[in-house]
């Protein structure tokens, strides 16, 4: 019989948090197991389920952090093209958050953390959209943010899959990203 791993760990919060990114990143969020995080922080397999309860916990943890940071890259936006710029960074940097965080499925949606840092990060969102004069989103301006989360979104989503290599080349991601916006949103002439 093997000796049993003690629970006690530096900080095993942030060792299992860190250790399921690392395996989200690698192989998806359907790969992430409490046991072997346990294994790989050196604690007891039942030592994780004391911060996270379940893998659900544990994933909608990273969720939450996600949005967090996500909040925070977007409150640091000049405009709204800049907030689609650092949402596209965000997804670049930040990639295994960025699966979980949009995998409502794996998440527990009513989670208190969770629900404020996404309501944050969509604050944020529909500030940067609220800025552009009323001309330039049209009249429903709900529909405006809808429509930037969508571009931005749509274009991360196809950066992380790999999607976008052939037509962006080795081409800057956030340069791309800002060319795009300004090809779709330049104002015409005669047009209002």
């Amino acid at each position: 019989m093997s000796p049993q791993r003690p629970y006690h760990h530096g900080d095993l919060r942030r060792a299992v948090l860190s250790a399921a990114l690392d395996v989200i990143a690698a192989e998806g969020p359907s790969a992430v197991s409490l046991r072997d995080l346990a294994r790989r922080a050196g604690v007891s397999h039942a030592a994780p389920a004391h911060h996270f309860k379940d893998r659900t916990g544990l994933l909608t943890a990273i969720a939450a952090e996600g949005y967090a940071m996500l909040a925070t890259a977007l409150d640091e936006a000049k405009d709204l093209r800049d907030a689609g710029v650092r949402y596209v960074r965000f997804a670049r940097e930040h990639p295994a958050h960025f699966q979980v965080m949009f995998a409502p499925e794996l998440l527990r949606e009513n989670d208190l953390e969770l629900t404020t840092a996404r309501a944050l990060a969509g604050k944020h969102l529909r500030d940067a959209v609220a800025a552009v004069p009323s001309s330039g989103r049209g009249p429903d301006a709900r529909l405006a943010g809808v429509a930037a989360w969508s571009l931005a979104h749509g274009f991360a989503t196809l950066l992380l899959s790999h999607n976008l290599e052939g037509p962006m080349g080795d081409r800057d991601p956030e340069e791309v990203f800002r060319t795009l916006t300004g090809m779709l949103f330049a104002r015409t002439s005669g047009s209002d």
